[in-house]
């Protein structure tokens, strides 16, 4: 894909959608981090689901530490993984009130550090509580890169590093959410839908499909 069409990529999903919005539900900071960190191999809309219940009860540090790891169970067990989720976010509590007075540090390396908290779940915090122009490559982010040649790689950092170089300036803020909502609703991993697609003509895939017959 040339620098053009990267352009007119962008240009099109932002006209479809201005403001794109992450659908994990939180209020704050902390709240998207325990929301990001229940995420993992689970649809927003279960995290939503449980968080709806969890938030009213413990939404900082200190309430989730007080609520403690069996407590919290309680709140999050139709979530997969749920056991080591429990733990890592009454642990990354601690951690937060021991080493940050509480609050989400703004460092890619200081959220790194916390417990259950990797690359992809850095970015996304950094990028939708503090601002920052970082793209989270997730499933969906990785399959569109990939299929429309918009930034081809053979891992989740080959990509975040190449759209990092290549998204123009204006987009970089809002560019993994434009990608992760169209993986999730329209390029789609086993039937994408290219009929309705916005950007399908600067799309490099070879075996786009066609509409249905009425």
């Amino acid at each position: 894909m040339t620098p053009k069409d990267r352009q007119e990529f962008f240009q099109r999903l932002a006209t479809a959608n201005p403001d794109p919005q992450g659908e994990l539900a939180h209020s704050d900071a902390y709240t998207l981090l325990v929301a990001v960190v229940l995420s993992a191999q689970a649809t927003d809309v279960g995290v939503n689901k449980a968080t709806r219940a969890l938030f009213p009860v413990a939404d900082t540090p200190h309430k989730m530490v007080a609520l403690g790891e069996d407590g919290l169970k309680n709140y999050i067990r139709t979530i997969g993984l749920f056991n080591s989720k429990a733990k890592n976010i009454i642990a990354l509590s601690q951690k937060l009130i021991a080493d940050h007075g509480g609050r989400v540090p703004v460092e890619r390396a200081a959220l790194e550090a916390l417990p259950g908290v990797g690359r992809k779940s850095a970015s996304v915090v950094l990028n939708m509580a503090f601002g920052h122009e970082t793209i989270a490559v997730d499933t969906h982010v990785f399959r569109v890169a990939n299929r429309t040649g918009l930034a081809p790689g053979k891992t989740p950092l080959a990509v975040e590093q190449m759209l990092e170089n290549v998204v123009p300036p204006a987009y970089r803020r809002h560019a993994h959410h434009w990608l992760i909502l169209h993986g999730r609703y329209v390029c789609v991993a086993r039937r994408p839908k290219c009929p309705e697609c916005l950007v399908a003509s600067l799309c490099a895939y070879t075996d786009k499909t066609v509409a249905s017959p009425a």
